[in-house]
């Protein structure tokens, strides 16, 4: 069923016109499936050509901003009541998840999750797979050939539960970040693999991800929307101009040697960020493609003396963005959403800044919560 577009002006009334254009200019390039507004009601999603699709019944009135100062006030009123989250595939009615999430089947994924993220450059993405406190601070994918195919126990990745039957669902969450506008997606870290910087040739790359790896569009854990993004390690790059060409993948119908069109890295790309162009946090596809399954190759056109770099093959699940500062968000989807990202069993998930407003370091803390569908 093909789903209606949001009534923009609508939209821009809740986000705030800023906020959606820097949305939309985010997702404008983007090859993969919708992918969920974590924090807008109403199963939003955010599509090809940065449209935005799927029912939004709010933003008649008031903004986000305004909501969210009509629920402080309802909290006061009802202190100690539990706010729920999202109804979603996998839930047979709002009634079974709400069921569900009361009957011992919800979880916080890590518990408290606390992330203090690196300097940035002001249009451009940074990973916080690196930084800390909670969950600790990851480290680099293994080198090529194999590379790594992170999983829950991996360090850095968020702690949950596998469910003993059935799936597992992100259904809602209360964060809060220090820097207005920002943006966060969540995602599953699916693999990751180190360069070697001061290179020009070519490296084989053999392991493979164990999660999202059907060719079957139905099916859910279909690779389409698998993306691909460079991320700069622990030690900044040397002032090198270069590119990243000549790299080759696998692609979402199971179709080898995909040729990845060239990407422009960064001299001296500082830590932590995505060593791509500016507004850009997924490398493009060949035209066609959908996502990414694997990587055949990778391969710098100059040799870098000095750099770690990573190169990270991710799935998403949903984007939060922060239109109020330093206050807890209640993203409140069990009554107002219609699909629950699945997290797949063992799945490592992280979190990403798409391309940041402001080059400020930003405090993100808060809880995710998942809801194990029967």
């Amino acid at each position: 069923m093909r789903m209606r577009h949001v009534h923009s002006q609508r939209l821009e009334r809740w986000l705030g016109t800023d906020r959606v254009e820097k949305l939309s200019r985010d997702f404008r390039d983007w090859y993969g499936p919708p992918v969920h507004l974590i924090d807008v009601p109403g199963s939003v999603r955010v599509t090809k050509g940065g449209e935005f699709i799927g029912p939004f019944e709010y933003g008649y009135f008031g903004s986000a901003a305004d909501n969210f100062r009509d629920y402080i006030r309802r909290v006061w009123k009802e202190l100690g009541v539990h706010q729920p989250a999202l109804a979603a595939a996998g839930f047979t009615s709002i009634s079974d998840a709400l069921a569900r999430a009361s009957g011992g089947f919800q979880q916080h994924l890590n518990g408290n999750i606390a992330k203090s993220g690196p300097t940035g450059v002001v249009g451009v993405a940074s990973s916080l797979w690196r930084v800390g406190a909670q969950p600790t601070a990851g480290g680099a994918g293994s080198a090529a050939p194999a590379g790594r195919a992170p999983t829950k126990a991996t360090t850095g990745a968020m702690a949950f539960n596998n469910p003993a039957s059935g799936t597992l669902h992100l259904t809602g969450a209360d964060f809060s970040a220090s820097v207005i506008n920002n943006s966060l997606l969540i995602y599953d870290r699916i693999f990751d693999v180190a360069k070697t910087m001061n290179s020009t040739a070519a490296e084989s790359v053999t392991g493979v991800p164990t999660r999202y790896q059907s060719s079957t569009p139905s099916a859910d854990d279909y690779a389409g929307g698998n993306f691909l993004m460079i991320e700069v390690g622990g030690t900044a790059l040397a002032a090198t101009a270069h590119n990243w060409s000549s790299c080759t993948y696998r692609n979402q119908a199971g179709t080898d040697a995909q040729a990845l069109p060239t990407v422009t890295g960064n001299s001296g790309a500082i830590v932590d960020r995505l060593d791509q162009p500016v507004n850009t946090w997924f490398c493009p596809l060949a035209a066609g493609d959908s996502g990414i399954m694997d990587l055949a190759n990778i391969q710098c056109s100059a040799a870098v003396a000095t750099g770690a770099i990573n190169f990270v093959i991710g799935h998403p699940l949903g984007v939060m963005q922060f239109p109020i500062i330093n206050s807890l968000l209640p993203f409140n989807w069990l009554t107002n959403r219609n699909l629950a990202p699945r997290i797949f069993a063992d799945a490592c998930v992280a979190l990403l800044e798409l391309p940041k407003p402001a080059t400020t370091a930003t405090t993100y803390s808060g809880q995710l919560y998942a809801v194990g569908a029967a």
